[in-house]
């Protein structure tokens, strides 16, 4: 199997794809803004205390206010306060985690009101974003994901992968970083480090240190509370954190500081792979380029068709995921309904491991499958289930099938399911189901073309509009295209983007920037 992954910059957003064998396995959406990342440590300050929960409301900067409970406190709350409190004296700006004088452990069964107050400072990080209605959600017990090794501040343990089996290599690894690594800090080694050499542990662990005492600087400095003292590596290169293996044949990028920042991250964990990260500079989408914008408008939306004609119908609560299989207009079996449900139900399993990790759904997932009255059909289906979900990165559990032919699942959720929508609104008539006739499209478009040539003095830009209207721009040995270009200038490129919808167009100029065109719009 081969991978590949596909970055998409645009200036709202960034979207990162990742291919198995040219097929969608996993989408991810991020808004360039965006701040409250996974991963992402504040300076906040505790809003309220919730006594019946036993847990309090804090701020981070967010609208609505993280929940920190109290058992996410951490065994050794009390040391990273003591530390806080001793770097807010300016003698001790270069204080080190090893001079704090070890406070006693935070009880387990303890309360919120009698550890913290309202107004108290304290050192947070995110493990959840914010969903639906719901505040992100904090941890005081501190970390710092790398690719081989996650730093834990103010711990002193040192953990080894329960996926490393080999005896001889954990106990390796184990006294490796206990030798190197500095008094007061944990370290929990991951899968990848299995027969990694000294120099790339200790060159990661060293990296990470020095972010733990970025994270320090800013905290010492603050001059407001909340303020972000840590925030997590981009999206793109912490995707490939967690999934970079040398399956990988490229990654392709359309934008050129992300490119650099992806280049010298794989270039630092594997040098002899860097020239897979390649630069995309084609005229045409990055997806559309590699049939990614295709793969999202099938794979996405309330209704899924899987092979020979079945399909699964997906709808999303607030408190959880519901499937239900169906087999459509799909040709009968010729041994029987009990056999045909089989195929259906297996078809199933394998798309709905896809949509999970696709749409990174998770909480509870009810999934409604064509009744079968053969227990040995109904473990097959459970073990074909499990098999497919081993890919899943993230924690999951699977029940076998109920009496009532419902499979039940729970998913690692971290952040809000991935909801594309792949409808497409009329942009020409609103809504109204009127539009002007489609013959006079081309003519519109020239009235926009001569308004940015003439009136904004615009002579270099791209149009993006419906691959079929760009065919019928550029058919002939005069084309339309040609027409226009003699007449406003050759700065005039016509872009098919198979995002838009048919009457739809989006000006670009020569920076990539999208052209207000209201303009125009009121000069009709």
């Amino acid at each position: 199997m081969t991978s590949e992954v596909i970055v998409d910059v645009q200036p709202k957003d960034i979207s990162i794809a990742l291919l198995e064998d040219k097929r969608l396995v996993e989408f991810q959406q991020e808004g360039r803004a965006e701040h409250f990342s996974v991963g992402n440590i504040y300076l906040a300050k505790v809003r309220k205390i919730m006594t019946g929960l036993n847990a309090c409301f804090v701020n981070v900067g967010y609208e609505k206010d993280a929940f920190l409970h109290y058992l996410d406190l951490g065994t050794h709350f009390n040391t990273v306060e003591k530390f806080l409190q001793l770097i807010g004296d300016e003698k001790r700006k270069n204080l080190s985690i090893s001079k704090v004088p070890a406070q006693p452990e935070l009880e387990k069964g303890g309360s919120i009101q009698n550890t913290l107050k309202v107004g108290q400072e304290v050192l947070v990080q995110i493990v959840k974003e914010p969903i639906s209605t719901k505040g992100p959600r904090l941890t005081c017990e501190l970390s710092f994901a790398g690719r081989y090794l996650v730093l834990i501040p103010f711990g002193d343990k040192v953990s080894v992968s329960s996926k490393i089996k080999s005896n001889a290599e954990r106990a390796r690894l184990k006294q490796l970083i206990q030798s190197i690594k500095p008094k007061g800090f944990g370290v929990i080694i991951r899968t990848v480090a299995e027969n990694k050499r000294v120099p790339e542990l200790d060159m990661e662990l060293g990296i990470l240190l020095k972010r733990w005492e970025d994270a320090v600087a800013k905290i010492m400095h603050a001059k407001q509370v909340p303020t972000l003292a840590y925030e997590e590596t981009s999206r793109a290169v912490a995707l490939l954190r967690d999934l970079f293996n040398p399956s990988y044949e490229n990654i392709y990028v359309n934008d050129q500081t992300v490119y650099n920042e992806i280049h010298d991250y794989v270039s630092l964990i594997a040098p002899e792979r860097k020239h897979i990260v390649k630069l995309y500079k084609g005229q045409v989408p990055i997806f559309d380029n590699f049939s990614v914008t295709k793969q999202i408008k099938t794979s996405f939306g309330r209704t899924v068709t899987y092979k020979h004609g079945a399909y699964m119908i997906i709808e999303h609560t607030e408190a959880l995921h519901v499937v239900d299989i169906n087999s459509g207009n799909r040709s009968k079996s010729l041994e029987g309904q009990e056999v045909n449900a089989l195929d259906v139900n297996l078809g199933a399993a394998d798309e709905l491991a896809r949509q999970l990790r696709l749409r990174d759904m998770g909480g509870i997932i009810v999934v409604d499958f064509i009744d079968m009255n053969l227990a040995e059909n109904r473990q097959k289906l459970y073990e074909r289930m499990c098999q497919n979900m081993q890919k899943d990165r993230a924690r999951h559990n699977i029940l076998p099938l109920s009496k009532f032919g419902l499979m039940q699942i729970t998913r690692q959720r971290v952040r809000p399911a991935m909801d594309v929508n792949v409808e497409e609104d009329c942009p020409t008539c609103g809504g109204t189901g009127h539009i002007k006739s489609s013959i006079l499209f081309t003519d519109t478009l020239e009235k926009k073309i001569d308004f940015l040539v003439n009136n904004l003095g615009i002579h270099k830009f791209r149009l993006h509009v419906h691959p079929f209207v760009a065919a019928y721009i550029n058919q002939g040995v005069i084309s339309l295209k040609h027409k226009w270009q003699l007449k406003y200038g050759w700065g005039i490129k016509i872009i098919p983007n198979q995002k838009l919808a048919f009457l739809q167009y989006i000006f670009y100029n020569s920076k990539g920037e999208e052209i207000d065109m209201k303009e125009a719009n009121e000069m009709k």
